[in-house]
């Protein structure tokens, strides 16, 4: 079996520092709770959303292991605005699998992008990426994530090691149940250092510099045959000038 390794994880007093050092920067439950001024309680709550995704009707390696939603919002300072419903797109260089494809996927639910904590973890990510390259407008797309075991394997990313053309990536840890593998890789663009780790606490968080680094997570597998496993994510990017396809 595979070992797995902690994540690297920092105090929340070292988020910025590590961004702008290595690239990534690796938050632990508590500090984002503390960040988000939230509780377990509420997190959970918001994470209830996850057992309403739809299938991902678009994975061309034919699987039915991905569930999820995708909505757009534009953050600037403390002001979230929804922007209005699009299709995920991106360019063949950043997803050599799905790229270059208009992808129509359902939008967060009304009770969820309404809900005040979501608002907050929208500006919090902001001001992350407003410290690494300076404040101004964020175009941010939203996916929450489920990918399970009903194929007895489920991809995470099947679209490989990858970029994807945006200013920032967060990856938020909602849930493991039932599963192993889905191992975290971060390894340096533009030479050969990388850091493996398995996010498990729930609503951990990765930030991901993502012209410095590119990122991936291992398959998954169900614990027992004869169970159904699944690894809940939200998925932020975050990008200056637009969304990709505009």
């Amino acid at each position: 079996m595979t070992r797995a390794f902690d994540p690297p994880c920092s105090p929340l007093a070292r988020r910025d520092a590590d961004l702008a050092a290595h690239g990534f920067s690796l938050l632990g439950a508590a500090d984002v709770r503390d960040w988000l001024a939230t509780d377990a309680g509420e997190l959970e709550r918001l994470h209830g959303a996850w057992n309403h995704l739809p299938a991902d009707g678009y994975l061309r390696d034919g699987g039915r292991y991905r569930r999820r939603r995708h909505s757009c919002f534009v953050v600037d300072g403390a002001v979230v605005t929804e922007a209005p419903h699009r299709a995920h797109w991106q360019p063949l260089e950043y997803n050599a699998l799905h790229g270059g494809m208009q992808r129509w996927f359902e939008p967060m639910e009304p009770a969820t992008t309404a809900n005040p904590l979501w608002q907050r973890i929208l500006v919090r990510v902001g001001e992350a990426v407003s410290a690494l390259h300076g404040a101004r407008p964020w175009f941010v797309e939203a996916h929450p994530f489920r990918i399970d075991t009903t194929d007895g394997i489920g991809r995470p990313t099947p679209e490989g090691a990858h970029r994807d053309g945006v200013d920032l990536v967060a990856v938020f840890m909602l849930e493991r149940h039932a599963i192993k593998g889905g191992e975290s890789r971060v390894f340096e663009a533009e030479g050969p250092a990388g850091q493996r780790f398995t996010l498990t606490d729930p609503w951990s968080l990765l930030l991901l510099d993502d012209a410095r680094v590119i990122h991936e997570t291992t398959p998954i597998q169900p614990l027992a045959a004869d169970q159904l496993g699944w690894r809940d994510t939200l998925v932020l990017t975050y990008r200056r000038s637009g969304f990709q396809g505009d």
